[in-house]
């Protein structure tokens, strides 16, 4: 069934209004009758079962609500992937594919060995405008009750400071760490966290993490987990980490038979 986001403004009790846009693809595209059913989100983890009542004048698409719900398509835990600052466009695959992945928020972290830099504000601005877009195609595609924020890029030490006020759970995936069971251990402690709870997931760019930054993590109640015998790159291991977390998660909560 087809699926849109919609504005908190453009909701009533019965009725939610589709403009821009999606009301532009669910008439003029998908060419959807009176009727039809589709699924609007609010962009927050709810949604609604809608059949397009009407398309008024200025095209936007009328919707009555059938029925409420939660989505199933979140997990329990908010996974916030800070993800050292790579090369060139390598952050858009990283955050389109963190969303897929359950990602609840994506951070770019200029760490030490970052070679990339945000030049200026107007550039980061831009910068930060097109991955949002791609975070929120990328939460479509994957019917995700939730369109993850690409959060503005900060210092490893304003990262750290951020973890310790959402009182953060917090891993860095590390080449230099030795076997499994520190991510086994990991995993466990993400399992058993409340619902709502915040998971910290440090990822260090293509040069890797310098020691006093693994050591920092540490500092603040972190652990440094393995994710094998193998160097991932930095586009590689944050997916590999969250789609461990995933599966656990998932399993955990007998989302998965």
């Amino acid at each position: 069934m087809y699926r849109f986001y919609y504005e908190s403004e453009n909701k009533t009790d019965k009725n939610i209004v589709v403009a821009g846009e999606d009301a532009h693809h669910i008439k003029n595209v998908l060419r959807l009758k009176i009727g039809e059913k589709l699924i609007l989100c609010d962009g927050n983890g709810y949604e609604h079962l809608c059949t397009v009542a009407d398309y008024d004048t200025q095209n936007a698409v009328n919707c009555e609500i059938i029925e409420s719900r939660e989505s199933e398509t979140e997990l329990p835990v908010k996974i916030v992937l800070y993800q050292g600052l790579p090369k060139k466009d390598k952050l858009e695959l990283i955050i389109q594919k963190a969303v897929e992945l359950g990602a609840f928020e994506i951070v770019p972290v200029a760490m030490k060995r970052s070679i990339a830099k945000i030049e200026d504000d107007k550039s980061e601005k831009k910068k930060m405008q097109r991955w949002q877009e791609i975070a929120r195609a990328a939460a479509k595609q994957s019917e995700r009750g939730i369109i993850p924020q690409v959060g503005k890029c900060l210092t490893f030490k304003q990262a750290l400071q951020r973890c310790t006020e959402d009182k953060a759970l917090i891993c860095v995936a590390y080449e230099n760490a030795r076997g499994m069971s520190s991510l086994a251990e990991f995993a466990q402690a993400v399992k058993e966290a409340p619902k709502g709870a915040t998971i910290a997931v440090f990822v260090g760019p293509e040069g890797g993490f310098e020691e006093s930054e693994v050591e920092m993590v540490k500092e603040n109640g972190g652990l440094s987990v393995s994710l094998g015998k193998r160097i991932l790159r930095t586009e590689t291991a944050g997916l590999t980490l969250l789609s461990i977390l995933m599966y656990e998660l998932e399993t955990n909560n007998g989302m998965l038979s």
